[in-house]
């Protein structure tokens, strides 16, 4: 059973935004600030002093279970 709580696709699409942002961080003020707040409140971003969302180690764990193993599967089936 499925124990993970669901993302939704825009929330998944941020995610992995962050991801890209990488140390940087992905700042405030941008249209996938209420799906970074909601993975914020679910552990998977946090904000940073500066006001940069950063992904969390569960972040991380999450975007490989749930973003990178689609990608590497779709590119396979090329």
């Amino acid at each position: 059973m499925w124990k993970e709580p669901y993302l939704e696709p825009c929330c998944r699409s941020a995610l992995h935004r962050v991801s890209l942002a990488g140390a940087a961080g992905r700042p405030k003020g941008l249209k996938d600030d209420p799906c970074l707040e909601r993975m914020q409140r679910m552990g998977f971003v946090t904000c940073s002093a500066e006001g940069r969302f950063v992904m969390t180690p569960a972040g991380r764990q999450r975007h490989a279970q749930e973003i990178l193993r689609h990608g590497l599967h779709a590119r396979s089936e090329t």
